[in-house]
């Protein structure tokens, strides 16, 4: 099966390709670098010619409100028009659990735009809620950093590995379209500043983790509800204490 992976050269979408070939698959990686940019529409239907399935994991290059707003409808429209026009069966969307109770962030708002585009395109779809992936703490953490503090809000999260995502990002793109939302989430659920204060520890940053209430993440206010998954979500493997000795290996 041709499975066309826009952003397949990140930090998901190289892992997946990977998974996809690996099962067998003919999965193209998409992205500028390899000459398909869904904001210009350059590449699009050569990319799509014969593709049964599209997984969109691309990211917005910037955070500013308009910026990711206007990334997220014109890269929608461009991607899902292209996909009507190849006869694309299925389309699957990565998006971020708690979207639409994120919505004072504008990055979230953008997500929520691309997530109604994809539900009235008429193009069988999955989208794919994750919550964060172990490799966005030290994002998380810069989000929010105040000189030589960073404060995150007390609250709980369920993060998940990238390893883990790619995994069942593969499954669900290659089983039948769910119309619908699936939630990823990792094995363990925990306080947001934990592995936050113990990334920043393995990288010897001497800046001090302090939960505050009223710390924002990308812009939002956030509740003990906020970023936790529905009560049954596909649920990863890969802990985080497991994860966290792997990076120091790796380093």
């Amino acid at each position: 099966m041709k499975i066309v992976v826009i952003g397949g050269s990140g930090l998901i979408g190289s892992k997946l390709v990977n998974n996809l070939r690996r099962l067998g698959h003919e999965a193209i990686a998409a992205s500028p670098a390899s000459g398909v940019n869904t904001l210009t529409g350059e590449g699009l239907a050569e990319a799509l010619a014969g593709a049964q399935v599209v997984v969109d994991v691309a990211n917005s290059p910037s955070f500013e409100d308009k910026a990711v707003l206007e990334f997220f409808e014109k890269s929608g429209r461009n991607l899902l028009a292209a996909e009507l026009a190849a006869g694309v069966r299925h389309h699957v969307a990565l998006s971020v659990v708690g979207t639409e109770r994120l919505l004072e962030s504008g990055y979230f708002r953008g997500k929520m735009a691309q997530e109604q585009l994809i539900k009235v395109a008429g193009i069988p779809y999955t989208i794919i809620r994750s919550t964060q992936f172990f490799e966005f703490l030290g994002g998380i953490a810069q989000s929010g950093a105040d000189s030589s503090v960073v404060r995150i809000a007390p609250v709980h999260f369920q993060p998940i590995a990238a390893d883990d995502v790619a995994e069942a990002v593969a499954a669900l793109a290659t089983g039948a379209p769910a119309n619908g939302t699936v939630e990823l989430a990792g094995p363990e659920a925990m306080l947001l500043s934990e592995p936050v204060r113990k990334v920043l520890q393995a990288k010897k940053d001497a800046r001090t983790v302090v939960e505050d209430i009223d710390a924002r993440y990308f812009g939002a206010l956030l509740n003990d509800q906020t970023l936790l998954p529905g009560g049954s979500p596909r649920v990863g493997s890969i802990r985080f204490a497991s994860w966290l000795d792997r990076q120091a290996v790796a380093a």
